[in-house]
């Protein structure tokens, strides 16, 4: 594989106004040629939904998802720029299977990694810096496995990072943008619940024979 450079990715960040990392997987996937790094962003609808990011997305729509046995539910929030656009088959097509992806991943917690609170961040790093493989390791190198293994932990967190579930080769993120290319609008997944049956609330298990018992005394 070519060796993807600094200024390669900058060049074709440029040229498509698409975001830094998407620009340095497009190059990746296409062993460094920018033309084909070109089309592979315009393929996937990235190039153009990069540019409208900065564009105010107030309406929408807000989906859900219950899943088969009505024990796991999901409400999400999804926002576009225009009415027009939210009642649209492609953009609620787009909320449903959001929606169906937030179940299908009982570990997301947060929309994006920009969402996570630092005291999240900080209590990962805590629990990856006690790791007794770590134990005998220069500090320069433990420093660094912590931070590669927090920054995917905090991805293992956030919906957009996720490999999305009709197609493995997408993230939601890429989805996202693909829909938003596609619309010509800009399109954030804004926030969600997810309700499992049951969950939180403690369940008392009583001994029926003891209870018996202690009746007779």
């Amino acid at each position: 594989m070519a060796e993807i450079s600094a200024k390669l990715v900058k060049e074709l960040r440029d040229q498509t106004g698409a975001g830094m990392m998407d620009c340095k997987k497009a190059l990746k996937e296409v062993d460094g040629d920018l033309q084909k790094a070109t089309e592979w962003l315009r393929q996937k609808g990235i190039s153009s939904a990069e540019k409208k990011v900065g564009r105010t997305a107030a309406e929408g729509s807000v989906g859900s998802y219950i899943h088969t046995g009505a024990r796991v539910g999901v409400l999400v929030e999804v926002n576009c720029e225009t009415d027009f656009v939210a009642r649209g088959e492609i953009f609620q097509e787009l909320v449903r299977n959001v929606a169906m992806q937030i179940a299908a991943c009982p570990n997301v917690e947060f929309v994006s990694t920009d969402n996570i609170p630092s005291e999240v961040a900080e209590r990962e790093s805590a629990i990856e810096a006690g790791r007794d493989d770590l134990g005998n390791k220069p500090e320069a190198m433990k420093a660094k496995i912590v931070e590669g293994r927090v920054a995917k932990r905090l991805k293992e967190l956030a919906l957009l990072e996720q490999p999305y579930i009709k197609d493995s080769s997408l993230t939601v993120s890429d989805l996202v943008k693909q829909v938003a290319g596609t619309l010509g609008e800009n399109i954030q997944v804004r926030r969600f619940t997810r309700y499992t049956l049951g969950e939180g609330i403690v369940v008392e298990k009583s001994d029926f024979a003891a209870e018996v018992a202690a009746m007779t005394v």
